[in-house]
């Protein structure tokens, strides 16, 4: 069972929890915390000391003063009045991340909750009670307000969740798993629903599925590279020696791995004396994308263990301090950045596909199909991953460099970081289409060069491939193989089959 503090939580611990449903509680020290940080918020709340938030309005009307009596109805009403999302549900996973993330940062004690606000939290995620969340709605400033208010319905008995396969309300869920309905109080609400953990959640689950793709696509480039004889000198360590970035290095020694043994190996050949650059340049453009993508990384651990509501309870020092932790900015350009990165790999992986299909590029038959002209071949498939690189080019456009003032100006600056994470996601989500042509297209050329011994790696790319499509002899339905070897990279079924013959990526 994982425990959480608020301080320890990293990628693999959070994906076990949202990916293979791996139990959470608690931290018993941390509770501890909670509950002195809540206490003395109650002594606050006693006074007569005006904090924004618990005895005041929201935003534009934090000037309203509420009463005491009211303060638990104000919370009610910040979430019902917040859960104003938009469009398709995220998904199931993604709704576990929220539910995590959100309870993690809840976890620090900073945010004056009560431990059962977070016990609660973690009753919906451990009994996979798992709150209806619309996936558009967030500016990501105020934090991620619209859907994590949807979150938080659920806490108090509102709204819909997904609970045994069926969508159901709140209160419903919650009677059956024999669980109340929190009584809100003071500053709970807007505890929970200022924070940045929808974009964070969707960020962790796409920098996941990047890093397998990454490594995958050297793979699959390998076996492109031994289609098309390529010549490996460019992937020389003595090359890479003397531009020393590590990620670039990387690549390259995956790319010498994957090729090593392999009869098609050339350093030099009478008809070119070097690649395109989509052969020659994977070290430097797979490169460059990891770089960004681990950029990507190294802020998400940061943010999942950071406290990003408002206003912040420090009780050690006899403060309550109104901030702005809750603003997306730190992620919403890593977001963007990791996002033209992926779009990257999809580009020159494209390219890769167009020389294997243009017989004036591979020296091979027209769309990789004997008989050519009675069949199309890979034809459309190349069509394919030119329509899914080009709708990448348009999402990688940055969301962060858009604001829109929202609550009468007073939230006169935002992140869009919510946007962005949703973008890099469906960015993802095409790449693995991209690289499954790749994959198909690269498996038919070598049957046509009728290839000598292919390299370590390769052969093995090769192998996973024909296991699962067959040789195209003639045209047949192809949409549903390129489905099938999508989901196959998806759930990163290449890496495991490389790791099992001992040839594991970097």
């Amino acid at each position: 069972m994982l425990r959480l503090d608020g301080y320890e939580l990293n990628a693999e611990k959070a994906l076990a929890v949202i990916l293979k449903r791996e139990k959470v509680a608690l931290e018993s020290d941390a509770e501890k915390k909670v509950q002195k940080n809540r206490e003395y918020l109650e002594g606050k709340l006693n006074g007569e000391e005006t904090i924004y938030g618990i005895n005041t309005g929201f935003g534009h009307l934090s000037q309203v003063s509420i009463s005491p009596s009211e303060t638990g109805q104000l919370q009610k009403n910040l979430l019902l009045s917040h859960a104003a999302g938009f469009g398709p549900e995220l998904n199931e996973e993604t709704v576990r991340g929220v539910l995590l993330l959100r309870a993690n940062a809840l976890s620090r004690g900073n945010s004056g909750v009560r431990p059962k606000v977070i016990h609660l939290l973690l009753e919906l995620l451990n009994r996979e009670i798992h709150p209806v969340i619309p996936e558009k709605g967030s500016v990501g400033a105020s934090g991620d307000l619209a859907p994590l208010a949807h979150m938080s319905l659920a806490l108090i008995g509102e709204g819909e969740v997904n609970y045994k396969g069926r969508k159901v309300s709140a209160g419903k869920a919650l009677k059956e798993e024999g669980l109340e309905p929190l009584d809100l109080k003071g500053k709970e609400g807007l505890a929970l629903i200022n924070g940045t953990q929808v974009m964070a959640a969707i960020g962790l689950l796409a920098l996941w599925q990047s890093r397998n793709l990454l490594r995958q696509a050297d793979a699959i480039a390998s076996l492109s590279w031994e289609g098309l004889c390529g010549l490996g000198d460019a992937y020389d360590p003595l090359v890479h020696q003397v531009r020393p970035h590590p990620c670039q290095q990387l690549v390259a020694r995956n790319m010498c791995m994957l090729v090593e043994g392999s009869e098609n190996y050339n350093t030099e050949r009478e008809d070119k004396v070097q690649d395109a650059y989509s052969l020659r340049c994977i070290p430097q453009v797979h490169g460059a994308s990891r770089e960004a993508v681990e950029h990507l990384g190294n802020i998400l651990s940061r943010e999942i263990n950071s406290v990003t509501d408002n206003p912040l309870i420090f009780s050690g020092s006899d403060r309550v301090i109104s901030g702005g932790n809750f603003h997306g900015q730190p992620l919403a350009l890593p977001l963007d950045y990791a996002a033209m990165a992926m779009a990257e790999v999809g580009n020159i992986a494209e390219r890769r596909v167009e020389r294997l299909v243009n017989p004036a590029l591979s020296g091979l038959p027209p769309f990789l199909i004997e008989k050519s002209g009675l069949n199309s071949g890979y034809m459309v498939a190349q069509y394919t991953a030119a329509s899914l690189v080009s709708e990448n080019k348009v999402l990688a456009g940055p969301a962060s460099i858009d604001s829109i003032p929202t609550s009468a100006n007073q939230e006169d600056h935002v992140s869009m970081g919510t946007i962005a994470a949703r973008k890099l996601a469906q960015i993802v989500e095409n790449l693995s289409g991209i690289l499954a042509v790749e994959a198909l297209c690269s498996a038919q050329a070598i049957d046509l060069t009728g290839a000598q011994r292919l390299g370590r790696g390769s052969g093995i790319v090769y192998d996973f491939i024909r296991e699962r499509i067959p040789y195209l002899e003639e045209d047949r339905y192809l949409a549903p193989e390129i489905k099938k070897m999508a989901e196959m990279l998806k759930k990163a079924k290449l890496l495991e089959k490389l790791e099992e013959a001992g040839c594991s990526l970097e």
